[in-house]
């Protein structure tokens, strides 16, 4: 008698094992990111009027993590300063024509990237899980039929090409894309291949393009961002030509060094030529002493200029956003 009532009660015993196990790794499953609330945007500029356009902005890196962290916790203030501050230092490139939107998300660790492959993989993907939530998001229900830029930064770039890769092709995307800006990170003729709606930009006004370089000193052979077997793809900044020409430094219309609040620290007309190199694609600058920004050396190592991406080029970049911008309107009117 007992032993029947014990194999009979077997399969329920069973049922409520599981559902509580399946309840324990539920509550340890991270919920997804809620953009319907105004506090997951560093910037949220819907209500802007007076601006044709829009752009999407993804963050670089300013969590550093630890052994155990290796994705950014929203909710802590002190990172969503350091968030805001490192989206201020770029926003003043884009924000004068367009209304800007730039989400928080749950960004990759600088530690991710001393972890193994897996882990690194899994930080990567879980803060491209928020990013595209929110560009879905955006799309939904604050784009209305507008032209918009993408761009990033970094780990940001990164992201932006994982959008685009994912969404490029898509209606709206292919429609109404003025353009992808992604310094600091990049895209070689194999990402082409495999996903043949990427285009590389190949002048200052074409659009639905992805502009890419990563600048670093003559001397340097491989980096942390791009590895000595990497061959990028990439558009000089300040003459817009993909060759190797050297574009002289009188071209350069202005390096900007920018702080947190976006205010422009100072500012250095013909501060220095460029070059794409033509074995690894990344952007040599001529002028450009390495000593004198070596702060981040240890980081990405020596004469990788990687956190100056924006700044070395700044009002370059300034003019030619509006450039795109007014190129892709015309042709819509056209």
């Amino acid at each position: 008698m007992t032993r029947r009532i014990f194999v009979g009660t077997l399969p329920f015993l069973f049922t409520i094992i599981f559902l509580f196990q399946t309840c324990i790794a539920a509550s340890k499953t991270e919920p997804s990111t809620n953009y319907g609330l105004v506090e997951n945007w560093a910037y949220l500029e819907n209500d802007v009027s007076g601006k044709s356009v829009d752009v999407f902005f993804v963050c670089p890196t300013v969590f550093r993590g630890d052994k155990e962290h290796f994705n950014m916790d929203i909710k802590d203030n002190e990172l969503r300063r350091k968030f805001v501050g490192a989206t201020n230092m770029e926003k003043g490139i884009y924000d004068e024509d367009a209304r800007f939107f730039a989400p928080y998300y749950r960004m990759a660790s600088f530690s991710s990237r001393q972890q193994s492959a897996d882990i690194r993989e899994k930080s990567v993907t879980y803060a491209y899980k928020d990013v595209r939530n929110a560009f879905l998001y955006y799309l939904k229900y604050f784009n209305n039929g507008r032209p918009f830029i993408l761009a990033g930064f970094s780990q940001g770039s990164n992201h932006i090409l994982s959008l685009l890769k994912e969404f490029g092709n898509d209606k709206i995307v292919k429609e109404k894309m003025i353009a992808a800006y992604c310094p600091g990170w990049f895209i070689t003729k194999e990402d082409i291949i495999k996903y043949p709606h990427l285009k590389p930009a190949k002048g200052e006004a074409d659009t639905g393009i992805i502009i890419s370089f990563n600048t670093e000193a003559e001397d340097v052979t491989s980096s942390l961002i791009v590895g000595k077997d990497v061959k990028s793809i990439s558009i000089n900044p300040l003459s817009w030509r993909t060759d190797s020409k050297k574009a002289d430094k009188s071209l350069n219309k202005g390096a900007c060094f920018t702080d947190y609040d976006g205010n422009i620290k100072r500012e250095v007309p013909e501060f220095t030529g460029a070059y794409i190199d033509t074995k690894r694609g990344t952007l040599k600058v001529t002028d450009v002493k390495a000593e004198d920004y070596a702060s981040m050396s240890s980081v990405f190592g020596k004469g990788v200029y990687h956190i100056y991406d924006y700044q070395f080029f700044y009002r370059n970049l300034q003019e030619n956003v509006a450039t795109r911008i007014q190129a892709f309107l015309k042709d819509v009117k056209d």
